[in-house]
């Protein structure tokens, strides 16, 4: 099966009918790696996570780059069975046709035999521009959510849009003057 590349998916959204910005910029990895490319594009940028489920059902959750996520919970939140991992780079590429630290919800459209679950978080869809890798790290581009919506739907993928659990942080005890510390 071939997958689109990246000058494909951006003929792509303008056939849709979606206008989309494209910025390119040196590869990038991580979220930390690509703090200095952020914040030259408007919008909200992501984070995105490829996981499995103990049945073997795929997901791709799509979340503010800056959205602490409870992974030992999140499960819970979009209907998976058991505990999450993450799907390999083979899994990757086969399903959505990128490589590590390319994924994107722009891959769902790769996914043609519908395996994959797209989950998007709330946070992320409070505003307005949000912005992806266009199915490769070394660019940026920039969308209205409502696009990004339009995007998915048109892959045959209705979105899951809901909030994801955040880690319980838990309080820290006051010592009280004089008391030994428990560290």
């Amino acid at each position: 099966m071939t997958h689109l590349s990246p000058q494909a998916l951006l003929k792509h959204l303008a056939a849709l009918g979606i206008e989309a910005e494209t910025v390119e910029h040196q590869a990038v990895f991580t979220v930390e790696e690509s703090r200095p490319v952020k914040a030259r594009i408007p919008g909200a940028h992501s984070k995105n996570l490829f996981v499995k489920d103990k049945k073997g059902r795929f997901f791709l959750i799509t979340a503010k780059d800056e959205t602490a996520i409870d992974l030992k919970r999140v499960h819970e939140a979009i209907g998976a069975s058991g505990r999450l991992s993450f799907g390999s780079a083979d899994q990757l590429r086969a399903r959505l046709g990128v490589e590590p630290g390319s994924v994107t919800p722009f891959a769902i459209v790769n996914d043609r035999a519908g395996d994959v679950t797209m989950i998007l978080d709330a946070n992320l869809m409070q505003h307005e521009r949000v912005n992806f890798h266009p199915l490769v790290n070394t660019m940026t581009t920039g969308i209205s959510r409502e696009d990004l919506l339009h995007f998915l739907r048109s892959t045959g993928h209705e979105p899951l849009i809901l909030r994801l659990p955040e880690p319980i942080s838990l309080p820290v005890p006051e010592l009280s003057e004089g008391e030994p510390s428990p560290i």
